[in-house]
């Protein structure tokens, strides 16, 4: 029997064009498990972004922080796999560095030489939201004056699949966020990473700055371990908002966790309404197109809400072609949208009840 055969969901959001062999060479590639080649490629490519000099004291000085929900699965997989289908008592000599969820933070900073402050987080869907919200912090403080962030996460295996459908939270047809007729989400994978710095400094150096990292908030529901909480969903938006200086009139966007399952988005709909009262944003979901890629989505959300800070255009909300009006938000259904807005929150909630919210104000 295949490792295939024992997966009855055929829908997932792969990086199907991403090769190992175009970036690394075939020695480089041993150590390394997808989650941690997809860290190493986004944050060459964040780096490279910034055009600031790779060999710089700035760059070998900062630090590096990424989110991970489950970590080195196509190892863990392969080596499960081995022992208990194959009976094969030796596993490769590297799985433990392959598997382990700081290989990727660990691994970005080698292939980078950056030598400042470097862990991984591990707060399930929200890992990826931590680690930039963390960076963050570590750089307003005055702790470094660079840090590159952001998540991580290869996830699709049959092993990891099988699991997610004892959930039975996994979509039948596709994520369908805020749509009526939504079945729930879709498993992804990718990476993302962004590279914070010192205002001053990446002004002085003439730097393309996309949007500026202005709040950053995050609690627990310390409660139930799979459903969120309105109150303290709307509670770390509040958080966020707060701890940019603005209020909720300013947001004119939220890039929403929106994973399309009925519970996550009848929960966080009820919350924003909550926080923003009659100044509603425009709400959309980026899982209709991405999936729920764990560890990376909220890098990867991160990403797009400041690119539409910076473009003002909302993006729509995919698939979701039955707008539940139940739920009292403008989802953005159907297309992208022009927009004037000067801050947006992107949101992310984890099981485990761990909230995590970013705030960004138009560079």
């Amino acid at each position: 029997m295949e490792r295939a055969d024992y997966v009855t969901c055929r829908i997932a959001a792969q990086a199907l064009d991403f090769d190992p062999e175009e970036h690394f060479t075939a020695k480089q590639t041993v150590p390394l498990d997808r989650f941690a080649q997809m860290a190493i490629v986004a944050a060459r490519e964040a780096l490279s972004d910034s055009q600031i000099d790779p060999q710089s004291d700035v760059v070998r000085q900062a630090g590096v922080i990424v989110g991970v929900g489950v970590g080195g699965m196509h190892t863990l997989d392969d080596a499960y796999y081995r022992v208990y289908h194959d009976d094969i008592r030796r596993v490769h000599p590297l799985s433990v560095p392959r598997l382990m969820a700081n290989a990727a933070a660990s691994q970005v900073s080698m292939h980078l030489g950056m030598r400042g402050l470097t862990y991984s987080v591990a707060s399930a869907c929200a890992s990826g939201t931590h680690a930039i919200g963390q960076a963050f912090q570590i750089v307003r403080s005055g702790m470094a004056t660079m840090m590159l962030c952001g998540g991580a996460e290869a996830c699709i295996t049959p092993g990891t699949i099988v699991a997610w459908e004892a959930l039975r939270v996994l979509a039948t047809d596709t994520c369908r966020p805020f749509s009526k007729n939504r079945s729930g989400l879709v498993l992804g994978e990718g990476a993302a990473m962004l590279v914070l710095e010192d205002w001053d400094h990446a002004m002085a150096r003439g730097a393309t700055i996309y949007a500026e990292m202005r709040g950053f908030g995050g609690n627990a529901d310390a409660g139930d371990l799979t459903s969120p909480d309105q109150d303290n969903v709307a509670a770390a938006m509040a958080l966020a908002i707060s701890d940019a200086g603005l209020h909720p009139s300013d947001i004119g966007y939220v890039n929403a966790h929106g994973t399309g399952t009925t519970m996550n988005d009848r929960v966080e709909s009820a919350a924003i309404r909550a926080i923003f009262g009659d100044t509603l944003p425009l709400v959309s979901s980026s899982k209709g197109v991405l999936g729920h890629s764990l560890g990376a989505t909220g890098a990867l959300e991160a990403v797009i809400t400041a690119m539409a800070l910076r473009d003002q255009i909302v993006p729509p909300t995919a698939n979701c072609d039955q707008p539940d009006d139940e739920l009292g938000i403008d989802m953005v259904p159907g297309a992208a949208r022009p927009a004037s807005f000067s801050a947006a929150l992107s949101n992310s909630f984890a099981f485990g009840g761990l909230n995590a919210v970013l705030a960004f104000g138009r560079a």
